[in-house]
């Protein structure tokens, strides 16, 4: 059955005329083959041979002690490419291929989903060009070099801060101008319909596995489920697992930035009016004109003024709770699962630890709490440094 493209009164698709049809096609396209049993086994195929899954429920016994209560993390960040993206390229390339596209394109702020593209489209054969702010390409060099190494052209873009917004204007203004050939493989749960409702079924694996882990491993369900926000993929991808779940708690970490009070961060839901941008309806941050403000945040990846639609509804009807972390938490947790785990989160995924560590003596000993590692850290290990550079004993 069609989704309608609203979550309550957010979503829908506000897009140039010429987009309309495109998206039309996008959406019969999806409904024809998500549960089609050659792309199901097809892309089945893939999701455990190529990207790794399942991906494993790990309990990090040494940070659970630090906080005082038990923490599982989600190993995402042990896919192939580093990070959930490949999820949701795996599925959206697949259909690309199905509908017999033959170029993708995609937005990137940290580069994770410009890499999780461009793998897919050396997979597949596909002329693959990845729009990306020059903010971020110098603070994510290193994911912008294997993005090259898999054949895809990454386009800079000058325009405002230089940042995943950016890159976002630039690939829609390039797809309303080559539609015929060209499939945009979006990358978050935002965007106009049906990319919210694409993007969330193929992350929905997340929420799926873990919930089945949590019973296997734990024997229970989980206090709290939480996850870093941006525009809000591995979040929504998890939660899914768990919305029927009303003892279940669903928590939501976005980017704080420097400061909340400073007023230059990135936490949409906690801060942000709704409006519309990049096609959607959603919260998102303005200034006092009705603008969107600009954001910033340590974390390339949650450097985004808006936010996907089904997280407005999830946050206006109270079943997920939306709060932010700020960048010295965040850098001070990233250090601190480095140094009791052994693992090195993304600077994203940090977020939702860092929430973690400030219910530190708060709550419970007994209280259970997943955590989704969206994504590995090694792409963030240079601005940790220039952050917290590293002292030799």
């Amino acid at each position: 059955m069609k989704h309608r493209g609203r979550f309550g009164d957010y979503g829908g698709f506000y897009v140039p005329e010429v987009l309309i049809p495109v998206l039309e096609e996008l959406e019969d396209a999806f409904y024809r083959f998500y549960e089609d049993p050659q792309f199901v086994a097809e892309l089945a195929d893939l999701s455990k041979n190529y990207a790794g899954r399942p991906s494993p429920l790990y309990y990090a016994k040494r940070f659970s002690e630090h906080v005082g209560f038990n923490v599982y993390l989600k190993r995402e960040d042990l896919l192939h490419g580093g990070a959930h993206k490949v999820n949701n390229t795996l599925g959206q390339g697949l259909l690309a291929k199905y509908m017999g596209k033959t170029k993708l394109i995609a937005e990137t702020g940290a580069g994770q989903h410009g890499l999780a593209t461009a793998m897919i489209g050396a997979l597949f054969g596909m002329e693959t060009k990845i729009f990306m702010g020059f903010t971020d390409i110098e603070r994510q060099s290193v994911n912008v070099h294997k993005m090259k190494l898999c054949g895809a052209q990454v386009i800079g873009v000058e325009g405002g801060t230089g940042t995943l917004k950016d890159a976002i204007n630039d690939a829609l203004r390039y797809w309303t101008a080559h539609v015929t050939d060209t499939f945009y493989l979006f990358g978050s749960a935002c965007g106009p319909h049906p990319y919210p409702t694409i993007v969330k079924h193929f992350q929905s694996c997340i929420g799926k596995e873990t919930r089945q882990q949590c019973i296997e491993r734990i024997g229970r369900l989980p206090d709290m489920v939480v996850a870093c926000v941006g525009g809000g993929s591995n979040a929504i991808g998890i939660f899914s697992g768990f919305y029927d779940d009303k003892n279940v708690r669903l928590i939501g970490v976005e980017a704080g930035g420097r400061s909340l009070s400073e007023g230059k961060h990135a936490a949409t839901l906690v801060a942000g009016r709704v409006g519309i941008l990049h096609g959607a309806k959603a919260y998102l941050l303005q200034d006092a004109e009705g603008q969107v403000d600009e954001t910033e945040s340590v974390s390339a990846g949650l450097d985004y003024p808006a936010v996907g639609p089904e997280h407005c509804l999830l946050k206006d009807t109270g079943r997920a709770e939306y709060v932010a972390a700020e960048d010295e938490d965040v850098l001070d947790v990233f250090e601190l699962l480095s140094k009791t785990e052994g693992i090195l989160p993304a600077l994203e995924s940090a977020h939702a630890l860092a929430y973690l560590v400030s219910l530190k003596g708060k709550i419970d000993p007994q209280q259970v709490a997943i955590v989704n590692l969206s994504g590995r850290g090694d792409k963030d290990v240079s601005i940790v440094e220039k952050h917290r550079p590293l002292m030799n004993d």
